[in-house]
């Protein structure tokens, strides 16, 4: 049931994105900003508090949900799981303006392409050269497959393996990207202590994945002497595997001070020297593989439970 929740929900992600302010996470920033302004006293311990008061609540209701839709009728709480991962999902619509922005780059159409990567980016770009704005909108791109994609996959599959439900894991986990965890008090720094704790296990096997679907020796090498050294080293490790997998290089090539956020001052990762508008193919390519590949191993453990 829970891989066909799955698959149900991604199919819907392919035929019908959600807008930005209609998934899930976007619903959730009212009701966590609420805990934030009662509670934000600038101390760490109110921060670890108003964080657990935030989530739980909606973890244990979405297992008791999960149990009590079980007991009318097992279709209705796979139905539930689809709903829920449909709305914490959001990558659909990240992923059409990746494809907007490889269109653009191979029809020359500059304006076009840094419109598009404006809006994956939140941030303008209106100086930024075609192998530019190819970098830049991958790294953004393997950022927003990480948490509106593989990371929502693995809790889901966590939490479902544990019979919690596959929902509680993503509400979970939804929840932690719901925390605005920027500020830097040590009333958010719990938040932001969490959501790296959260990422951990997702990072390794999303950057697993890519060693097999990908170049296995290049994305081992660039994982082990380039990820350290990017200003986020968990981050580092999603880029420099992405990056050895797929034959291109990310990074501005520079290690001086910056924002890794907007790709300035950046340390180079990769060993390839694909750019552009072939380096943006080559890591859709890369998502794609990726994404069969995590289906067909749950698809074998699912029918290896079954034959047991």
């Amino acid at each position: 049931m829970s891989l066909s929740a799955l698959i149900a929900a991604l199919l819907l992600e392919q035929l019908n994105a959600l807008a930005e302010r209609n998934y899930l996470p976007a619903w959730l920033s009212g009701y966590v900003g609420y805990f934030q302004h009662h509670f934000n006293s600038g101390a760490y311990h109110h921060g670890r508090t108003a964080w657990w008061l935030a989530t739980l609540p909606s973890v244990i209701a979405s297992i008791v949900l999960f149990w009590g839709l079980h007991r009318l009728h097992p279709i209705l709480s796979w139905a539930f799981d689809v709903l829920v991962l449909y709305l914490c999902m959001g990558f659909g619509r990240y992923r059409q303006i990746y494809a907007g922005i490889q269109l653009a780059l191979r029809g020359a159409d500059m304006p076009g392409a840094r419109s598009l990567l404006s809006q994956l980016r939140g941030v303008g770009a209106d100086e930024s050269g075609p192998e530019e704005i190819a970098r830049l909108a991958i790294e953004s791109t393997l950022m927003v497959a990480l948490n509106r994609l593989f990371a929502v996959i693995v809790w889901f599959v966590v939490t479902s393996f544990l019979g919690l439900g596959g929902a509680a894991g993503v509400l979970f986990y939804c929840m932690s990207l719901a925390m605005p965890g920027e500020s830097d008090d040590e009333f958010m720094s719990y938040a932001r202590k969490m959501r790296t704790s959260l990422d951990w296990l997702p990072i390794r096997l999303t950057a697993a994945t890519f060693a097999i679907v990908g170049n296995f020796e290049d994305t081992a090498y660039c994982w082990r002497s380039q990820a350290s050294g990017w200003p986020d080293p968990e981050k580092g490790i999603l880029l420099a595997s992405a990056a050895g997998a797929s034959g291109i290089r990310l990074g501005s090539g520079r290690s001086d001070a910056g924002s890794p956020e907007l790709g300035v001052g950046s340390p180079e990762l990769g060993v390839g020297n694909k750019s552009g508008a072939e380096a943006l193919y080559c890591i859709d390519r890369l998502l794609k593989r990726s994404s069969v590949f995590i289906l067909v191993t749950l698809f074998m453990l699912t029918l290896a439970g079954l034959l047991k």
